[in-house]
């Protein structure tokens, strides 16, 4: 036993002890003269009974052997067979104190029975175990909370021998102690003056301090407190049980740290998400300052082309210290200066940070932990963690390895991301490609658009809309929808509108436009078939089922012509705001083949608005496809509103999550009507003298619009234009002069045969004629009508100033 002090009640007289064993007196005879209580408990002869009887009245006369073997202290008395009253026999241990006096001396025989010295000898094993073997320190305190008595495990917690701290108080044993646990007092020895007056436990309570034994090192106890009482009651003091879990503790905040970065590290697709969740997660629990550096590369989707310090530039995207999060104690030296976030850093050689670059692996360096983030072969960045007052100041071997982890999860999650950066980036390069970016503004209308992919991954889809100039200032209008979603629509989707702007610009009217397209469709999805099909008949066709719109606004007849492969029908609104759905024929959808299209031609008064969509607007799991056209015709017909804040109107009313289930594409169209001061048309005979005539006509109209310095190039495309109509076609010539954004000038007849350029041989008398028109003019090209063919040209206007 380390210490122990008596008067507080502690009792570790033996069984064999005069003040509680059975005792009998003899004289020198082995003539019983004395007889106590106890000895009468334990052999049931009463004092006037067997005082003046022979010994052997109640014991052998000779010892036996135990039936187990006697520990040191205990060795030398003996064991003897002893009879009850009763009669029945008794082993019991037999000490023996001479008297003092003269002669043969009278003897003292102490005895009891061998089953308590046994019980007894358990005891005290069990006392000597918690004074020298537990691991729970234990500690008693008098009632004046001095402490009074501590087994070895308390000893070595404070680091001392006991004589060097008897007498302390609790509060006087630990530095910058203080319970972790709440909902009890504050303070140790409030703690256990509650337990003194009260005499109510506390239990498991956790308590954090720097022992004697470690200055350095905060340590963490589970501790509990309760009364100590003798057997009258009375209170002598308080014992502390206190058992240290600092590694349980450590190895419990390492296993959460884990679970918490489990639940939030990699929830964000965005390579600076990533950085800052695993310095959110690590402070202040893990570390004080906790930085993260990745590569310029990284950043940009890409993977560090070289590795090693000197060829990695780096850039702080995340940084976070328990001083900026309201952690910070009085007393801690501040951080040291780093760069902000989104600036570079340039680490010099020789520290933590340049060697874990130059070697690919961490570096402890005192209080400093420096992780790459190594995703495969490639280092992406470094994490830095640094210690400052948090527990150690030094990271154990159990936590680099946690830190270890706690980086190897970031980096797989920021080498997604970048993944996802580098895929979005093209994604969105794709879709720059496949979709209009800019619409150029257009003379005949007026124009807003909204496009909201279904894939947030990739952003592109497979709906798409477009506006195409036509030749006479005519404008095409195009919406479309492929099945599917994602890249794979996309790509089909960008075929398909490639293959309609071609058409377009062919001046194909649109039942003819649509027609083609949907031959084109059909021969892909046989091309599919032979190409990816498999064993068992399927294949994947991802082109047919496609619809489309296509419509052409003329603003100088206000007239427009629309035809539809499967698709919604536009909706219209006239300018006082009534809106209405076109009973447009429907039309199959593309790729089947076979059926034909049909078009519509309507007329659009100036102001009017034409709306094109795609389902994904109007159509929701929740609602019928009705309610969503009824909701749109009542947003469009809103007449004073802008075309800007009509499309964010429909998209707010009809996807109000911001979210669609569908692609979608919305594409708004006002109306406008070219001055008739800005147009001029001549019908001439097909005559010869009709070509002198056409160039005169011509050269007043440019001098009325200021434009005389086009009079020259223009009479040559008049004269060429006019007399190809006269020598090789019908009926009367048409001449028409636009005043747009360029000088258009247009000779239409009956006839369906098209010009083409050709070379002219040395000894040929016609065939130049054309080339020179090409050579003057910016575009040229054919339309046909009904009713024959129309040649046009376009000019620009002379710079100004």
């Amino acid at each position: 036993m380390t210490a122990w002090n008596a008067e507080q009640g502690a009792d570790f007289r033996g069984p064999l002890d005069v003040t509680r064993a059975a005792t009998a007196v003899v004289d020198a005879q082995d003539t019983v003269i004395g007889w106590s209580p106890a000895a009468q408990r334990l052999l049931g002869h009463r004092p006037q009974d067997i005082v003046g009887r022979p010994l052997s009245t109640f014991l052998s006369p000779g010892p036996v052997p135990p039936a187990l073997p006697l520990p040191p202290e205990f060795r030398g008395n003996e064991i003897r067979v002893a009879r009850h009253r009763d009669g029945h026999e008794l082993i019991v241990a037999i000490a023996v104190c001479a008297l003092p006096g003269d002669g043969p001396a009278a003897r003292v025989l102490v005895a009891t029975e061998l089953k308590d010295l046994q019980l007894w000898e358990s005891r005290l094993a069990l006392l000597h175990g918690l004074a020298t073997q537990s691991p729970v320190g234990l500690g008693i305190y008098d009632d004046d909370l001095r402490l009074t008595w501590c087994n070895t495990a308390f000893e070595r917690e404070i680091g001392q021998p006991f004589a060097e701290f008897q007498g302390r108080r609790a509060d006087e044993l630990y530095s910058e102690g203080k319970f972790v646990t709440k909902g009890h007092p504050p303070t140790l020895e409030a703690v256990m003056r509650h337990v003194l007056d009260t005499g109510e436990p506390f239990l498991d309570l956790h308590f954090q301090g720097k022992p004697p034994s470690d200055p350095e090192t905060v340590h963490l106890w589970s501790c509990a407190y309760y009364r100590l009482q003798d057997a009258d009651g009375r209170v002598i003091g308080v014992c502390e049980d206190a058992f240290d879990i600092s590694d349980r503790y450590k190895a419990q905040r390492r296993l959460a740290l884990l679970v918490e970065a489990g639940r939030g590290i990699g929830t964000a697709l965005d390579v600076r998400v990533t950085a800052e969740k695993i310095t959110e997660v690590a402070v202040p629990e893990f570390a004080h300052t906790v930085t993260v550096d990745l590569a310029q590369a990284v950043l940009e989707g890409e993977v560090p082309a070289t590795s090693g310090a000197a060829a990695t530039s780096l850039v702080r995207v995340a940084r976070c210290s328990d001083g900026e999060t309201g952690h910070e104690k009085p007393g801690r030296r501040p951080p040291p200066p780093d760069p902000v976030v989104n600036e570079h850093v340039d680490y010099p050689p020789g520290s933590p940070q340049h060697r874990s670059l130059s070697s690919g692996g961490l570096v402890l360096d005192g209080s400093d932990l420096v992780v790459p983030l190594r995703a495969g072969n490639n280092t992406l960045g470094l994490v830095t963690f640094t210690r400052d007052g948090i527990g150690s100041a030094t990271f154990d071997n159990g936590e680099v390895a946690l830190a270890d982890e706690l980086v190897a999860r970031t980096a797989v999650s920021i080498d997604n991301a970048r993944r996802f950066t580098r895929e979005r980036t093209a994604s969105l390069a794709l879709q720059r490609q496949l979709l209009p970016q800019h619409v150029p503004e257009q003379s005949a209308v007026e124009l807003a658009h909204r496009y909201l992919p279904t894939d947030d991954v990739t952003g592109v889809g497979g709906d798409w809309f477009d506006v195409i100039p036509l030749s006479g200032t005519r404008v095409g209008l195009v919406v479309g929808d492929v099945v599917g979603h994602g890249l794979q629509a996309a790509a089909t989707m960008g075929r398909l509108r490639t293959t309609v702007r071609a058409f377009a610009q062919m001046d194909m009217d649109p039942v003819e436009l649509l027609s083609r397209l949907d031959d084109l469709v059909a021969q892909s999805a046989e091309e599919q078939r032979s190409e990816l099909g498999t064993p068992d008949g399927t294949y994947a066709d991802v082109t047919t089922g496609a619809t489309c719109l296509y419509a052409v606004y003329d603003p100088v007849s206000r007239r427009c012509v629309m035809a539809r492969a499967g698709h919604l029908p536009p909706a219209v609104v006239a300018a006082d705001g009534r809106p209405t759905f076109p009973d447009l024929p429907a039309g199959p959808p593309l790729g089947l083949g076979g059926l034909p299209f049909e078009s519509m031609e309507i007329e659009l008064p100036v102001g009017s608005l034409l709306a094109l969509f795609t389902d994904g607007l109007v159509e929701a799991r929740d609602r019928d496809i009705d309610h969503g056209l009824d909701t749109l015709a009542r947003v469009l017909s809103d007449r004073h509103a802008s075309l800007e804040e009509l499309c964010d109107r429909a998209v707010a009313e009809l996807l109000p999550s911001g979210s669609t289930a569908d692609d979608t594409a919305l594409l708004l169209v006002r109306t406008r009507e070219l001055d008739t001061s800005q147009v001029t048309e001549w019908e001439l005979p097909p005559e010869p003298v009709a070509v002198g005539r056409a160039r005169d006509l011509a050269t007043q109209q440019l001098h009325q619009w200021g434009l005389e310095e086009l009079t020259f190039a223009t009479e040559l495309v008049v004269s060429e234009l006019v007399t190809n109509a006269v020598r090789y076609a019908e009926g009367p010539v048409q001449v028409r002069l636009i005043r747009d954004r360029t000088l258009l000038c247009e000779v239409a007849d009956r006839g369906h045969t098209s010009p083409h350029l050709r070379h002219s041989g040395d000894e040929d008398e016609g065939g130049r004629g054309l080339f020179i028109v090409a050579q003057l003019v910016q575009r040229w090209g054919t339309r046909y009508t009904r009713s024959g063919k129309t040649i046009w040209t376009e000019q620009a206007f002379p710079a100004s100033g």
